[in-house]
């Protein structure tokens, strides 16, 4: 938090500037070449270079391309050629991932840009932000992002959020001689302020400097993968450690032998993993931006498959943001031509419109007027008014909420009823009411307060747009297990059955209301409540809206929140995901995790999709890598302690990561299914398969290996009948990861996809014609067999390995073993 903010000053001795006329194109023009225009722009990207250096100076890439070094040193120049390549395309993948998102986002920055209003010669015209110079006079209106520091000028006032350069969420009402900063933007209202600071000295540029560089989220998903990482580079380290011990201080080992054992620990490095995850984030941000979801950070993609709850704002997410007048009900004696003849002049007169007084206004006759009080609507309020001491419109007239004005109505409450069947239908119902005697209450630092005794002048219903492809986008939320929430400033009555038309609901199961007001009357236990258990919420303040999503945040649940206005961004803001649309206010946008483009609502459960076949493709690549890794480790570590050699050759090594790690790794990943993510612990997940899968496999590996090694006495023949095992239990181990039938589904949950099973077989008929094939045994460095006999140990070892892998997972041996339930639920 930044408190006090510093208070603006002229940069210059320039003389004020006249608020209605503003300056002069020459003298702005003179200013901005004196050095005096607005040219220091926020950045919000990196440069093109900062990217490349960034993605190629990872710590994993400098560990990986140091692993390299040390294997060409260490004659090992294929292996050395392999990790360096894998370092080097991880970062090629990955640059390329983020300068097409860049791309994409100047493109939209571009399209999206702010400009700024400023009154230049008497008359308001429309500029590029740059081209503001000190003293010009800038016009700001509700969703306007305030471009330069500066102090208001005029009788106009609104309500301004400063909590991107405070911290503090509450709205700060603006008024003549009060200052204004860069950065802020308009809840509500509408006013004049002269630029004062500009460029370099303005509070948002200088707060850019440091608040606003480039940082990397870490995502759960990192957080645990970066867990593994560090295990593995743990054991490389210790497993190098004892290889260099035993050559310096035995002599049971030659150069040669300690070179070839060193180079196949620095194997336990996770240097495939890195790519796969690579690639997996890259396919999930093609696919989700030809979907039109434009992320605009990286741990969105993985955000977007853990969320569980959406809350959606209604007007302009869940409707087209197209309001219509339906009616216009007289209450009293008043006739409806002269209702409609104060309407107008009351929609015209708003110093900010919106959509509302714009239908209005396009609906109903008169001329505007100057008024001499007003409060702008806000959200918080839902209420706006006007007070006018010149004819025909004598008086102070209210719009708002009817539940948010009762309280200052007098008279009969008949119309109540048909307001209710109004809302009950889907209409949004607005009340107009009005008194010629008291005036409003305004107080600098304090809300503003109603007149007493306001007269009842007519009922006016609205109609919301659906957008076409609500219905659609609904069932896809179900689908992928998502639950809805509506949260909207609207009665709650108008909200459900515009979510009911949208399809949202069951039968059987009627949406549960709460109200603003009902909810402001509960504690916080009877508040967590109500928010875990209602489908819709009306009449709700941005503050609530922010309180729900921290709520459900609290209850355990992964919240993504899409907004378009200014009153979602503290709950965008408080949001795990928060989503925006593209045609939403600057101040939406720049919070916003993910912006939709063209508006488009419908990709989001596409996306979602996406996301979550990024996390199930991630975690079947981390079954078979972990597997892989804790098998080898316990390879070297049994077979060093029996002094009986060690387990393969570097290209080996490599050969067995193609066959079983890389290539099925990278298909898993891009044939990832989708479905509900659920939110148990990664590790105890990846535990459930890889913990059975490295004990079994390891003891077979073991026993193969002492079998050759005493039957033949040849340390490199058995070292490659080891390849061949471990290939073949490798492609089956891809086979238990995508079950294709219930037989399988051993260690995982069913597929049902055959896919992956296919890829395993073609990738065992290679590894079978690889010895035989000139290019690819020269490749792949595969002799074959010696002798039929040695083929058929290998395949009976792995038809006994298959069968009693799938059973100790069958009868979850390992968790009866521990005292332990590692079951999530797949089997």
């Amino acid at each position: 938090m930044i408190d006090p903010l510093p208070a603006p000053a002229l940069s210059s001795n320039f003389p004020p500037t006249d608020p209605a006329r503003g300056l002069g194109e020459e003298e702005a023009a003179r200013r901005r070449a004196q050095g005096f225009g607005n040219d220091a722009q926020v950045k919000t990207g990196r440069t093109y270079g900062q990217i490349v250096r960034d993605n190629l100076f990872t710590f994993f890439n400098v560990v990986l391309f140091g692993l390299a070094a040390v294997l060409l040193v260490l004659g090992s120049p294929r292996d050395a050629f392999f990790t360096g390549a894998i370092a080097l395309l991880n970062a090629v993948i990955a640059t390329i991932q983020e300068v097409r998102a860049k791309r994409k986002l100047d493109a939209i920055a571009l399209l999206t840009r702010p400009t700024a209003t400023v009154v230049r010669d008497g008359a308001a015209q429309t500029i590029d932000p740059a081209a503001v110079v000190i003293g010009d006079i800038i016009v700001v209106g509700p969703g306007d992002q305030v471009i330069a520091d500066g102090a208001v000028v005029g009788d106009e006032t609104a309500d301004v959020d400063e909590s991107l350069l405070t911290g503090e969420a509450d709205a700060v009402p603006k008024r003549a001689g009060d200052p204004v900063y860069s950065g802020s933007f308009v809840i509500a209202g509408r006013l004049r302020y002269t630029a004062q600071k500009v460029g370099v000295e303005s509070v948002a540029n200088k707060l850019a400097a440091g608040a606003r560089q480039f940082t990397r989220e870490v995502t759960p998903l990192q957080r645990e993968v970066n867990l593994f990482v560090r295990i593995l580079l743990l054991l490389v380290f210790y497993f190098g450690a004892l290889i260099a011990l035993n050559y310096f201080f035995t002599s049971d080992s030659t150069l040669l032998e300690s070179v070839q054992a060193a180079s196949v620990v620095f194997g336990l490095a996770p240097s495939s993993l890195f790519l796969m995850i690579v690639v997996a984030y890259a396919m999930g941000a093609v696919r989700i931006a030809d979907k039109g979801a434009l992320v605009q950070q990286a741990n969105a993609v993985e955000s977007l498959c853990h969320v569980d709850v959406l809350c959606l704002d209604k007007t302009g997410t869940l409707t087209a943001n197209k309001i219509r007048l339906e009616q216009v009900t007289p209450l009293g004696a008043h006739a409806e031509g002269e209702v409609r003849r104060l309407l107008g002049i009351y929609a015209r007169s708003v110093g900010a419109g919106n959509a509302t007084s714009e239908a209005i206004a396009a609906a109903c006759g008169g001329d505007g007027l100057r008024p001499c009080a007003g409060v702008p609507f806000s959200s918080a309020r839902k209420w706006s008014a006007l007070q006018f001491d010149t004819a025909p419109a004598i008086g102070t007239y209210v719009l708002g909420a009817p539940e948010m004005i009762r309280a200052a109505l007098t008279g009969d409450a008949a119309w109540e009823t048909d307001a209710q069947t109004m809302a009950d239908s889907g209409h949004r119902v607005l009340l107009f009411a009005g008194t010629a005697d008291g005036g409003l209450t305004v107080v600098d630092g304090e809300e503003p307060v109603l007149p007493a005794a306001l007269e009842p002048i007519a009922m006016l219903s609205f109609t919301d747009e659906l957008r076409p492809e609500a219905r659609a986008t609904l069932d896809g939320f179900r689908k992928a297990g998502v639950a809805v929430k509506i949260i909207s400033g609207d009665n709650p009555q108008t909200v459900a059955a515009l979510a009911l038309q949208a399809g949202l609901g069951e039968a059987g199961a009627p949406l549960r209301l709460v109200t603003g007001p009902e909810l402001a009357d509960l504690g916080d236990t009877a508040f967590g409540a109500a928010v875990a258990e209602s489908d819709i919420f009306g009449r709700i303040t941005p503050e609530q809206k922010q309180h729900i999503v921290r709520t459900l945040r609290e209850q355990g649940r992964y919240v993504g929140m899409t907004g378009d206005g200014v009153n979602d961004v503290l709950a965008l803001k408080q949001a795990n995901l928060g989503i925006a649309m593209q045609s939403g206010t600057q101040a939406t946008r720049n919070v916003a995790d993910i912006v939709l483009m063209h508006d488009s609502f419908a990709a989001l459960p596409e996306a979602l999709l996406e996301g979550q076949r990024i996390m199930h493709g991630m975690e079947d690549t981390l079954r078979l890598y972990l597997t892989r890794i804790f098998t080898l480790a316990i390879l070297i570590a049994t077979i060093a302690m029996l002094e009986a050699g060690f387990p393969y050759t570097p290209a080996q090594n490599s050969v067995i990561s193609i066959f079983s790690l890389t290539v099925p790794a990278f298909f898993l990943a891009l044939w990832a299914p989708p479905g509900a993510v659920p939110h148990s612990s990664l590790v105890r997940k990846l535990l459930n398969f890889v913990l059975p899968a490295t004990v079994v496999t390891g003891i077979f590996s073991i026993a193969i290996y002492l079998y050759f090694i005493a039957v033949t006495q040849d340390w490199p023949y058995t070292q490659l009948a080891l390849t061949y095992a471990s290939i073949a239990m490798g492609l089956f181990l891809v086979i238990f990861v995508q079950p294709p039938t219930e037989f399988w589904a051993g260690g995982d949950r069913l597929a049902g996809d055959w896919r992956p099973t296919l890829l395993a077989m073609g990738l065992f008929v290679l590894l079978m014609a690889s010895p035989y094939i000139p290019a690819l045994r020269d490749f792949f460095g595969l002799d074959p067999l010696r002798a039929p006999l040695d083929a058929l140990v290998i395949a009976g070892a792995t038809a006994a390995w298959m069968v009693l892998l799938r059973f100790v997972w069958k009868r979850r041996l390992i968790d009866r073993y521990l005292d332990v339930n590692l079951d999530d639920g797949t089997r």
